[in-house]
């Protein structure tokens, strides 16, 4: 779980998603695996954090940057709204989430 939160919120540094990715995908599932993490669960978790990390900023992902360049969002409202997105979002994967995983059988 704080491999899931790092990865996340390390989204802040990077330029893009898919720099974010690149770089730190491969290395967090490594790292998750050695720790005792079933495989198939690490890749997808992280593979589905990889994704909700594109409401963080207006700069995380396409689309973002168009939205936000419009000028009817201001750029801290933008961080705020993302962050609040990934706590619920960080809520329901993770908590509601593993549950669901776990019945289905991926840890």
């Amino acid at each position: 779980m704080i491999l899931i939160l790092i990865y996340t919120y390390s989204h802040y540094l990077f330029a893009s998603l898919t720099v974010h990715i690149t770089a730190m995908y491969v290395v967090f599932v490594a790292v998750a695996i050695s720790a005792g993490t079933p495989p198939y669960l690490a890749m997808l978790a992280f593979a589905f954090f990889s994704n909700l990390c594109m409401s963080l900023t207006h700069y995380a992902a396409g689309p973002s940057p168009i939205f936000f360049n419009s000028g009817y969002v201001p750029q801290n409202t933008w961080w705020r709204l993302g962050f609040i997105a990934s706590v619920v979002n960080l809520v329901i994967w993770l908590g509601v989430g593993s549950m669901w995983w776990k019945v289905l059988g991926l840890w």
